[in-house]
């Protein structure tokens, strides 16, 4: 016999009558508020409101975590509005979840972020605030007539295998895309409403592959459909209007089908080929590779504000509109590891792909390579360097180190300096200078040149990686590598994470490598004393001693 459990009736808290709860339990929430965070971890469980659809609201928007948190469950929640922080609404990792008639609203997170395997049933559920609204990564599932609104990253992402399918679905207003599919995603779109992106309407890239069926996409900042290199698309029946030109972008290194409501097909149907100036398939595909980075949500969307300006310009050119003129020298500051460079790299390829880089190459230099060791060479080695790097970005690592310190040593990098603002004006549409370093010494380094700080169009700070980040990036690296994380670790390695202290020497993600590093290498010591030949599990699997080990 299934038990049901009353809250505030039976239990005061949810999270007492979880407790509580035998497994196939069904929970009853009345009408009101709980600021609570719902963990269910292996077991089967249903939450339904009592009162109207919405009535009853989980918030956890002052909590550290999602208002709902599901691994390897079977757990059904219906009729309810949950609120996150910064977190993901509802995170779900492998197992099952079906959602009902349910709110979802967040911070910087997302409405329903599912991996490691989990399916998920949407219906009728609404997302109207958050980053992202439905995010898949090797998930799959069902979302049918449900909603998203206004949340400021992408509508819909299908990644890392990711076989979901849209149905009857609106994704509107959107500043990203309205729904994302790369990384090997490949969802079914039938018959939903894609409008108001702030990019293109639906876009396949990385390896992904999408079926869109009878779907409706407007009034996009971008174009309605972009299909990139490698990728394969079924676009069926579709209407698509009121977009960016062309309507539908098609790479052609893609395999693509287009039948368009009109009766048209590629390319009489206003079906473009990428190739132009501007590759708007290789913009969308570098813009998912910086969304694929963990972390550094202000970065990203920094990065993309300077896409949008460069793009929006291009097309005033076109429109025989007056045009600003813009620069695109950086300021990148933080601690180490966090992602400095390969965000420099990338800026530098979209830069090409927007057609105002002739080839975007990024080379990187430090204090050793700009200063000489008598007045005079240090402005040579400097040109030099320069001249190296025209046609893409130069990117100069702890740049500080060229601001005056005293002593004459330290004048050799003040002249550096000095050459580089002189370069950085004379050739602004050439190349792109990037500075990094640590957050105070790059304020000197602006100090060294009263001209300095005007020739950079931008400040993007990075800021260190939090626990959860760094189990993300431990996790990804672990996989890249053919290794798996034992039950229990990921937590363990949070609270290690947890008590690292974030001083001058914290190395980020390179502290979540060098972590990895002496886990093996534990590993490897465990599994030697074992007197016999390991399985393959056991040769993948790291382990709880193998932290302890390390740490020890």
């Amino acid at each position: 016999m299934v038990s049901t459990l009353a809250v505030p009736g039976t239990f005061p808290t949810l999270r007492d009558a979880l407790e509580a709860a035998s497994d196939g339990a069904v929970v009853l929430l009345a009408p009101g508020t709980y600021p609570e965070l719902i963990a269910v971890t292996r077991r089967r469980v249903t939450l339904r409101a009592t009162g109207d659809p919405g009535s009853a609201v989980i918030d956890a928007s002052g909590l550290p975590g999602p208002a709902l948190d599901v691994t390897d469950g079977d757990v059904e929640i219906d009729g309810l509005t949950l609120i996150a922080g910064d977190h993901p609404v509802v995170a779900v990792s492998g197992g099952r979840l079906r959602l009902r008639r349910c709110d979802l609203a967040a911070g910087d997170g997302a409405g329903v972020q599912a991996g490691d395997g989990a399916t998920v049933q949407a219906v009728e559920v609404r997302v109207t605030r958050g980053r992202h609204g439905f995010v898949f990564s090797d998930a799959g599932g069902t979302v049918d007539a449900c909603e998203v609104h206004g949340v400021g990253g992408d509508g819909v992402i299908a990644r890392l295998g990711a076989d979901v399918v849209l149905r009857t679905t609106e994704v509107t207003g959107c500043g990203g895309r309205g729904v994302y599919v790369y990384q090997g995603g490949r969802p079914v779109i039938e018959r939903c409403e894609v409008s108001g992106a702030g990019g293109a309407g639906i876009a396949v890239a990385q390896g992904g592959a999408a079926r869109i069926v009878e779907t409706w996409v407007h009034g996009t900042a971008g174009p309605g459909i972009v299909v990139g290199a490698g990728c394969t698309a079924w676009v069926e029946q579709c209407l698509v209007e009121r977009t960016a030109d062309p309507p539908v972008l098609v790479d052609p290194a893609a395999r693509a089908t287009v039948t368009l409501r009109d009766g048209g097909s590629l390319p009489s149907a206003g079906v473009g080929v990428a190739g132009s100036a501007q590759d708007a398939a290789e913009v969308e595909r570098l813009l998912g590779e910086l969304d694929a980075m963990i972390g550094l949500a202000g970065v990203k969307g920094e990065v993309r504000a300077l896409i949008d300006e460069i793009q929006v310009n291009e097309w005033r050119r076109t429109a025989g509109l007056s045009v600003g003129s813009a620069g695109h020298h950086l300021i990148f500051t933080g601690a180490p590891g966090t992602g400095k460079t390969t965000v420099a790299r990338i800026y530098g390829q979209l830069l090409k792909a927007l057609g105002v880089l002739p080839n975007g190459e990024f080379r990187e230099v430090s204090r050793r390579d700009l200063v000489g060791q008598y007045i005079g060479h240090t402005a040579e080695k400097t040109t030099s360097a320069f001249e190296a790097a025209m046609g893409g970005v130069l990117f100069i690592d702890e740049a500080y180190t060229l601001a005056r310190a005293g002593g004459a040593a330290a004048d050799f990098g003040q002249e550096a300096i000095d050459t580089l603002v002189k370069l950085m004006e004379d050739h602004r549409d050439n190349v792109a200078v990037i500075v990094a370093g640590y957050t105070t010494e790059m304020a000197d380094f602006l100090d060294a040149n009263s001209g300095l700080a005007s020739r950079f169009a931008k400040t993007l700070e990075f800021e260190n990686y939090g626990p959860d980040e760094l189990v993300m990036i431990a996790g990804r690296i672990a996989r890249t590598d053919d290794y798996t994380f034992a039950p229990g670790l990921n937590e363990a390695l949070r609270a290690h994470f947890a008590t690292v202290e974030r001083d001058r020497n914290f190395g980020n993600a390179r502290e979540a490598r060098r972590l990895l590093e002496g886990m093996r290498k534990a590993q490897s010591g465990r599994l030697r004393g074992l007197g016999r030949m390991p399985s393959r599990d056991e040769l993948r699997a790291l382990t709880l001693q193998d932290l302890r080990v390390t740490v020890r």
